[in-house]
């Protein structure tokens, strides 16, 4: 087992808690031969559908990314982890939207959905984009770099506990957009 207590994504540095990883995970971006191996994924993560459905319906949406939907696998080839990013916009400013995260029940607790993350982030810094919004546990993205996107001026357009909308920032120096995240269709919010 190891402990990160930083990881360097490109050229900035993600400070967070250590995060406990008992086991190393091959990240890329999916193919077509994983679309049910992370529509399994989703469906034993989540009680419901909704999610898998979700990410079957952003693969027909406009706001689909190539390369910024990433799989972790173990070293038998097995997809465990999966996370998503996805174009979203801050008023009419472009952002991405990070989810759904995803681990098979199985590997819950070894790295999968961080190295899932971590990858996706990667990606989504080498493709210049700077804004990454989740709304998701106030207790896990922090890791990761994530601080209530209220601090920026970002918003949902729905109510949600303040701690749980969060955004990440790349690169500080640049303008980050204040005001109402649209999300795609497909979320239906």
């Amino acid at each position: 087992m190891s402990e990160i207590d930083a990881i360097h994504l490109t050229d900035f540095t993600i400070t967070k808690e250590s995060i406990t990883v008992s086991q190393i995970w091959t990240t890329r971006a999916e193919t077509e031969r994983d679309i049910p191996a992370i529509r399994e994924v989703n469906l034993g993560a989540f009680p419901t559908p909704l999610e898998a459905d979700l990410v079957e319906a952003m693969r027909a949406d406009a706001a689909w990314l190539p390369g910024l939907s990433i799989v972790a696998e173990d070293a038998a080839g097995t997809v465990a982890g999966y996370a998503l990013l996805t174009r979203c916009h801050v008023d009419r400013s472009p952002a991405l939207a990070l989810g759904p995260c995803a681990v098979l029940p199985g590997h819950q607790k070894r790295g999968a959905g961080s190295a899932a993350i971590l990858a996706g982030l990667r990606a989504a810094r080498d493709l210049g984009e700077n804004l990454v919004l989740v709304l998701g546990h106030p207790e896990y993205y922090p890791r990761f770099g994530f601080v209530p996107a209220s601090r920026y001026g970002i918003r949902p357009s729905f109510e949600v506990p303040d701690e749980a909308m969060m955004a990440l920032v790349f690169d500080d120096s640049l303008p980050v957009p204040a005001g109402t995240i649209v999300y795609p269709a497909p979320f239906g919010v």
